[in-house]
């Protein structure tokens, strides 16, 4: 797991420690020193904490013209045990929604499992962003965590999109194909 780095192609495009606006400005980083833990097997040190034990993350891209805001994750999605969804809400998107974001793209595909709890962030959090007309997209969550995800019903408030072909396009362009493909899901 050391060797899964965030995606760093979109670095000359966006950096989140050098934006006055993110959670994680200022933050500074090795590219030595491996602290963070996954299941006991060390994870890059370009990962970002957040509050959660078990789930990693790193802020690819942000738009505050656009208001969208692209997020990849690593490690396990825990609601039951961790609450991840109310510490990725109180401590980042919240901090997001109030400079502007209201559409976020989830980057799931190193999010090896997903327990889930009760819905009602997920579900406060869609009202908050879909009063705003925004919205939310897990993309790219591997096939059992999708399968965990609908059983908990959690796409009532937040969309699954398969999209590997993500990493081939510009930021603004990935986030222009899920607007669109949420807006063929609409009709």
């Amino acid at each position: 797991m050391q060797d899964i780095e965030p995606y760093y192609n979109w670095r000359h495009l966006y950096v989140a420690e050098e934006d006055e606006r993110s959670p994680f400005y200022g933050r500074t980083y090795s590219e030595f020193e491996f602290s963070q833990t996954v299941y006991n097997y060390y994870i890059h040190p370009q990962w970002d904490e957040f509050g959660s034990r078990t789930l990693y993350m790193k802020i690819l891209y942000v738009d505050y013209d656009q208001e969208f805001a692209i997020i990849e994750l690593i490690g396990e999605w825990n609601d039951a045990i961790e609450n991840d969804i109310m510490t990725l809400r109180r401590d980042i998107t919240d901090k997001m929604f109030k400079d502007g974001i209201t559409k976020f793209i989830l980057i799931a595909e190193n999010v090896l499992n997903f327990h889930s709890s009760d819905d009602s962030y997920y579900e406060e959090w869609n009202e908050q962003l879909m009063d705003e007309g925004g919205w939310i997209v897990v993309v790219d969550l591997p096939q059992q965590s999708q399968y965990d995800f609908k059983m908990a019903r959690l796409t009532n408030y937040v969309a699954l999109m398969d999209f590997p072909q993500w990493r081939t396009l510009k930021p603004d362009h990935v986030f222009q194909q899920v607007d669109n493909w949420i807006l063929r899901q609409l009709r």
